[in-house]
């Protein structure tokens, strides 16, 4: 009785689809923006739904809709971030980018973009906390926003992709879908956890 009742409480998968990919596109802009919504959690649970609707396409969307969103977030901030190098005080955007980075990380982002090329930014990506040292390395070495965006582009969707496939296993391994999402999200809270768990130990 109980699960009947939660089954038809349930809104169908075209209102699902209609108020989820909007929301997931403007939260993962959120997060790019401000780094402390975690973006990861919202697409491995995003998946978790889409992993379980008959559409064949959901998962596609999802896909598409993290992968676009993290991207015109990035952008939005290496903008913002490029007028606060720019100025002569600087900017609150980059205070910010400042105290989210710790020096170490940055010294280690800066001497990987002195040998790699923006090409870190996939691996900063795909790296709990690792995007902001990075973005900041690129800022401080005035990496022009063009090409930025094409080291950030392909970082993006591998990004979008990793934590797709997250919540896809989290899809496969539950048969309820609240039971997907609530291991999807769990695991990449304790991934994400990790390297403030090795600095706190160090």
């Amino acid at each position: 009785m109980v699960a009947e009742a939660a089954q038809r409480s349930v809104p169908p998968e075209s209102t699902q689809q209609a108020v989820g990919y909007p929301s997931l596109f403007v939260l993962v802009v959120l997060g790019a923006l401000v780094p402390v919504v975690p973006t990861g959690a919202l697409v491995s649970s995003a998946a978790v739904v889409a992993f379980h609707q008959s559409s064949p396409f959901s998962l596609l969307w999802v896909f598409l809709v993290a992968a676009s969103a993290a991207f015109l977030g990035d952008m939005g901030l290496y903008w913002l971030g490029e007028r606060g190098v720019g100025s002569r005080g600087g900017s609150r955007w980059l205070r910010r980018l400042r105290e989210r980075a710790a020096p170490e990380r940055l010294a280690q982002a800066r001497a990987r973009l002195e040998e790699n090329g923006v090409t870190v930014l996939v691996l900063s990506r795909l790296v709990p906390a690792g995007r902001v040292p990075v973005m900041l390395a690129c800022l401080l070495a005035r990496v022009p926003a063009a090409r930025f965006a094409r080291g950030d582009f392909p970082a993006c969707l591998a990004w979008a992709a990793t934590y797709q496939v997250i919540g896809v296993v989290g899809g496969a391994l539950f048969a309820r879908p609240w039971e997907g999402v609530v291991a999807a999200v769990l695991l990449t809270l304790a991934v994400g956890a990790v390297p403030t768990l090795r600095r706190r130990l160090r």
